[in-house]
């Protein structure tokens, strides 16, 4: 991990530069392929998700207390984000639009005003400030 400065711009830019963003997707979806069959399973993408700490509110302290099940309903959630034809799995373009549709979310969150933020290493923002910072 790393503390980055970063802006709604910075962001956009990397996504809107196709071959940074593409690359960046295809590296992250060949590393939860696990079985290589060119599909993320929810199995594959679990980890993945989870690792999002969507309930994580205030400097990593979980104020929601939710049980297993709401847990799990939570993380099959985000994966049907994902999966855009409801098919159980995740395709190389799903996984691209529903990045780039998180990613401009969060540019957009951000405007154009620099802030600090925590990020990490390998991360999409990570790659995004890599980027900004090699022009």
């Amino acid at each position: 991990m790393s503390v980055e400065i970063l802006d709604g711009a910075t962001i956009r830019e990397f996504v809107e530069d196709e071959k940074a963003f593409n690359g960046t997707v295809e590296e992250r979806f060949a590393s939860l392929d696990t079985n290589c069959d060119g599909l993320l399973s929810y199995a594959e993408m679990a980890k993945e998700l989870m690792s999002l700490r969507v309930i994580e509110t205030h400097f990593g302290v979980d104020e929601m207390r939710l049980s297993p099940d709401e847990l799990v309903q939570l993380y099959r959630g985000l994966f049907a984000r994902f999966d855009h034809d409801g098919n159980g799995t995740v395709d190389m373009e799903e996984f691209r639009a529903e990045m780039r549709e998180m990613m401009l979310a969060v540019a957009n969150g951000l405007g154009f005003l620099p802030v600090q933020m925590v990020v990490e290493e390998g991360s999409f923002l990570k790659r995004a400030v890599e980027r900004e910072s090699a022009k």
